[in-house]
């Protein structure tokens, strides 16, 4: 299985359309086997989800992300854990542990208000980000 992250600095990244890497996990029975860290070559919202089914991803760990994004995930079958925050890796460990806390109505509906999602924290409830 294979789990992409938006990424920063180790840290999730909070807005997926703005998402400039991805660190990729290979992952079997449980544990992580490879990372590896691609850069969306400036791609935004649209293009990002072919952008993951191109690297053979099955399931994305995010922050915030908007409701065009979740619905083009979908139609792919790639998996969404969004409203996350904190570092990558331990959220991946999470995940294969079961242990992940994510917010499964998570969106980022603030697009125009003329700000990214670099100025706060989207898995926080601010400016529309977090979900209800």
């Amino acid at each position: 299985m294979r789990i992409a992250v938006t990424y920063e600095n180790e840290i999730i990244f909070q807005h997926f359309g703005h998402t400039e890497q991805f660190k990729l996990y290979d992952t079997e029975n449980g544990k992580i086997v490879k990372t590896e860290l691609v850069n969306t070559e400036g791609k935004g919202h649209g293009a990002l989800s072919g952008f993951l089914v191109q690297a053979g991803v099955d399931i994305l760990i995010c922050g915030g992300i908007g409701g065009g994004a979740k619905a083009a995930l979908s139609d792919v079958g790639i998996q969404l854990y969004g409203g996350v925050s904190g570092k990558a890796d331990e959220a991946v460990n999470a995940y294969l542990s079961g242990n992940l806390n994510y917010n499964s109505d998570v969106h980022c509906d603030h697009h125009e208000h003329g700000h990214s999602c670099g100025e706060h924290r989207c898995g926080e409830d601010k400016h529309g980000c977090a979900g209800s």
